[in-house]
């Protein structure tokens, strides 16, 4: 078969689906579709064959999606593909879209509704855009139940086209559990995208009122890149002794074995590969109680959960995990890591998705 995939972003894409390239390329031609934006060579290193396709990926100006329709319905006459797996919104609705009209069998993946369906009159458009886009997929993927049963409700899709993975998964072999070191500082870790709807308001909230109360004993890392309203506020937090800012890192192992918890006020996700990635390191975990985050973590046992937007629960968490021994902190990410061995690692996440994309079992062994 040749099999089309597209998605929004390449070096997502290359961290968190290349053992699923792999697995279908042992018997399948497969073709990426993606702006490059890292990763790419190390895509096409894998014998995979990538088409750099523009995507603005925050837009909402229909004139550049038009573009990006035609540009997929372009990309289908070119290469008849016999199936087609899309990433994220844009590509899920304007290649599903394509797919549709063209008679070619596609599966989606939904990776976390985001920010699109938190705006009611956005969220309505988009549900409509989805319904019409979806109507004739294959398979729909989702990373976590109720967002699932949200597309359920507005009815976007049907029963038997839902398949609910455990998020991407993790690869316990990349992501080998570190021993904690006890050097008597309790270091909490933030890794994402410095904006709103990451928590990090919360996030920098807690750490100004846990810093004033424990000191030296505690330290606060944040790991990535900034949107532009949030310069002025981390320059300040780092200049006040507060956090320790690293910019982006290509490599975040050495971030989480040097923490002892790794926190996620998120609010919302699909499936945090943060907190899989952190739990796997061993690491304990604080995070919200929302879909996406909550499945990650057993609350008391491998961390702790709280309210999303609720600066005072996430401090008293932050707090409770502090006061905890290092013996008990060590305990909580040994028991998060045992967790993701159950439930997330990557060869079962492979597996569904062959499963759901029905091809033979050949491929899937």
């Amino acid at each position: 078969m040749k099999i089309l995939i597209a998605t929004n972003h390449s070096y997502m894409f290359y961290r968190f689906r290349k053992e699923l390239v792999e697995a279908l390329m042992q018997e399948h031609e497969v073709i990426l579709s993606t702006p490059f934006v890292g990763h790419e060579d190390d895509l096409q290193a894998m014998g995979l064959r990538c088409i750099e396709t523009d995507i603005d990926r925050r837009s909402i100006n229909p004139f550049k999606d038009m573009k990006l329709l035609k540009t997929y319905r372009q990309m289908l006459d070119e290469l008849q593909p016999d199936m087609v797996v899309t990433y994220s919104i844009k590509p899920n609705i304007y290649m599903g879209t394509a797919c549709k009209a063209k008679g070619i069998p596609y599966v989606a993946n939904v990776q976390g509704l985001g920010t699109a369906f938190e705006k009611p009159v956005l969220s309505s458009v988009v549900s409509v855009m989805y319904r019409s886009a979806l109507r004739k997929a294959k398979t729909a993927f989702f990373e976590n139940e109720e967002n699932a049963q949200f597309f359920l409700n507005k009815k976007i899709i049907s029963h038997r086209q839902v398949r609910v993975l455990p998020g991407a998964g993790i690869n316990l072999d990349e992501y080998p559990c570190v021993p904690m070191g006890d050097d008597g500082v309790c270091s909490f870790l933030f890794v994402g995208r410095i904006m709103k709807e990451k928590g990090v308001d919360e996030f920098f909230s807690a750490a100004r009122t846990l810093k004033a109360e424990f000191g030296e004993e505690v330290a606060f890392d944040v790991v990535g890149f900034y949107e532009d309203a949030y310069k002025e506020q981390v320059d300040q937090l780092v200049a006040d002794g507060i956090v320790r800012f690293h910019g982006f890192q290509t490599d975040v192992h050495p971030f989480y074995e040097a923490a002892d918890c790794v926190v996620l006020p998120s609010y919302h996700e699909g499936m945090s590969n943060v907190l899989l990635e952190g739990a796997a390191t061993g690491r304990a975990l604080i995070t919200s109680d929302i879909p996406g985050c909550r499945e990650a973590v057993e609350d008391g046992v491998s961390g702790y959960l709280c309210p999303a937007q609720d600066a005072e629960g996430l401090t008293q968490a932050m707090r409770d995990f502090a006061q905890q021994s290092f013996d008990r902190q060590v305990q909580m990410g040994q028991s998060g890591r045992a967790l993701v061995e159950r439930k997330f690692d990557k060869q079962l996440v492979v597996a569904k998705t062959l499963d759901g994309l029905g091809l033979p079992a050949a491929v899937r062994s």
